[in-house]
Order: structure tokens, then C-alpha cells, then sequence
């Protein structure tokens, strides 16, 4: 059972979703020690795609082939900035609680998709697990939740970017190594924020524990993060791979909890179990299946 290729890439989107949902609390000790959102994303993929090109060396491990390497470079560079503008931008026009709600439509977006596009099936597990996920999330999330037309649009265009980029990213791991492809979206991303940097006079840590802070979220946040998710959407496809990454926002209230001593309400504790709940059943109900690793080709 442990050896099951569905109970491995479960794990590795657990571990990514504890990584990513850490983001925040490191975030919040970067942002105290000076930094602003521009200098942050840079540094997170400079030295995230640095450290990353010199494990590739060190390992021998071989880059995405060129046209893969292309789609790679522009899920990060166009892919994720595009969808990092878009979350910023709607969090000037939208309660967080909201943007948060919207950005966390997209596993329903990637199952919607996947089964449009892509030819996955649509099972009542699959349909429940989702759905459950969204509820839990909401839940977890909690109230706040008001906004602008236009925050709205661009919280579900958060999304929507987020969604595609994982199924394209679904497409390209059938052929390369998540280490290889984590490692290309990275430095595309950290060329575009590098450009970004060039002419938006950014503000950069003004501490130790502020770079501290910064590096956590490179090497945890990013590395870890990314390339648990990307080896899990191998092993498990996207659609269940970003159910699975519903994990996030549990994560981030219960640390928020733990080290910023923000108050847990009922409701919150009543949504986490949902989505552990949800994430559970799927795990469990589809390495029943004994579909495997088949599960990402039979889509």
C-alpha cells in the first residue's frame, strides 16, 4: 500500500501543500523587515532558480527537451506572473477572504477542464471530493468576504490562469522530470520579476530576519512547494493533484494559529475537517481502483 504510486504523489502534494501554505507566515515576517511584493517574488525565483540550475548540475540531471522547455518557460514567465498580477491587483479591489475564495475555485476549474479538454472522467468521487473541498475551504477562509466587480473578475481570472497552468503543466510531466520543469518555470519567473525589478524601484529586506524570511520562502515555498506539486501531478494527474492542494489554506490558519496566535473560530476548525476529510476519501477511494500511475495516461 505504501509503495502505491497514488499514496506517493498523495504525499508529495501533502508536502506541498504544507510548504505553500507556510508562504503566508513567512511572508508576514518579510513584509514586517521592509520588503514589498515586487522584490519578494523576485528573490523567491532568483533564488529558487538558482539553487535549483546548480542541483541539475550537480545531479546531472538532463533539461526539458526544447519545445517542452518553451512551454515550461512560459507557464513561468507569463503562466504564473500573469496569475500573481492578477491576485495582487484583485486584493486592491476585494476583501482578502475573497480573493482567497476565488483563487481556490481552481481545482473545480481544473476538474471542469480536465474533463472538457483534456478527456478525464468526471467520477462521483472525483465530483464529490471537489465539492466538498470548496466548501471546506470556504469555511477555512471565513467571512470578510466583499469586493468590487472588478476585484471579482480578477480573483476568477487568478484562478483561471492557476487552472490552465496546471493543466498544461499535467501535459508536459508525462514527458519530463518535475525536477527539470520545476527548475525552468523558476528561472523564467525570476527573468520576468528581474525585469519588473529594473523599473519598479523595489524595496529590499532590511534585516536578518526579514532575508531569513525571504530564503524560507525560496527554498520551502518554492522548491519544496513546487516540485512536491509537480511530482504529484505525475503521479496523480491535476485534477486530483490541486483537490489534494486544497491542504493550503488548512495549513496556513492552523500555523497562523500556532505561531501568530490568531484566534481559531469553529467554523475554520469545521472546514479544515472537511477538506482533510475530502482529501482522505480521494486519496484512498482512488488508490482502490488500482489505477495507479495509469490514472495521469488514461485522462
Amino acid at each position: 500500500m505504501i509503495a502505491n504510486p497514488r499514496w506517493i504523489g498523495a504525499g508529495l502534494v501533502a508536502l506541498s501543500a504544507l510548504s505553500f501554505g507556510a508562504m503566508a507566515i513567512f511572508a508576514r515576517f518579510a513584509f514586517a523587515g521592509g520588503v514589498d511584493v515586487t522584490a519578494l517574488l523576485f528573490l523567491r525565483f532568483l533564488i529558487a532558480g538558482a539553487l535549483m540550475a546548480v542541483l541539475m548540475s550537480a545531479l546531472k540531471r538532463p533539461w526539458p527537451r526544447r519545445r517542452n522547455a518553451l512551454t515550461l518557460a512560459l507557464m513561468g514567465g507569463v503562466g504564473y506572473v500573469a496569475q500573481a498580477l492578477c491576485f495582487f491587483l484583485a486584493l486592491q479591489h476585494a476583501s482578502a477572504g475573497l480573493v482567497a475564495l476565488l483563487l481556490y475555485l481552481y481545482p473545480f476549474l481544473v476538474t471542469l477542464l480536465g474533463v472538457a479538454f483534456a478527456g478525464e472522467r468526471l467520477t462521483l468521487l472525483r465530483t464529490l471530493a471537489v465539492l466538498s473541498a470548496l466548501l471546506g475551504t470556504a469555511l477555512t477562509i471565513g467571512a470578510g468576504l466583499s469586493g468590487s466587480p472588478l476585484g471579482i473578475a480578477l480573483g476568477l481570472a487568478a484562478a483561471l490562469i492557476y487552472s490552465i497552468y496546471i493543466l498544461v503543466g499535467n501535459r508536459v510531466l508525462k514527458e519530463e522530470d518535475p525536477l527539470a520543469a520545476a527548475a525552468v518555470v523558476m528561472l523564467a519567473a525570476a527573468g520576468v520579476f528581474g525585469l519588473v525589478v529594473l523599473v519598479d524601484a523595489p524595496r529590499f529586506p532590511a534585516s536578518a530576519a526579514a532575508w531569513a524570511a525571504v530564503l524560507a520562502i525560496a527554498l520551502i515555498s518554492t522548491v519544496v512547494a513546487m516540485v512536491g506539486f509537480f511530482a504529484g501531478i505525475k503521479r496523480l494527474g491535476a485534477a486530483d493533484a490541486a483537490t489534494l492542494s486544497t491542504l493550503e489554506p488548512v495549513v496556513t490558519f492552523v500555523l497562523a494559529a500556532i505561531f501568530l496566535d490568531e484566534p481559531v473560530s469553529a467554523a475554520q476548525m469545521a472546514g479544515g475537517a472537511i477538506v482533510l476529510g475530502a482529501v482522505i476519501a480521494l486519496a484512498r477511494g482512488q488508490a482502490g481502483t488500482g489505477q495507479g500511475k495509469g490514472s495521469t495516461s488514461s485522462r
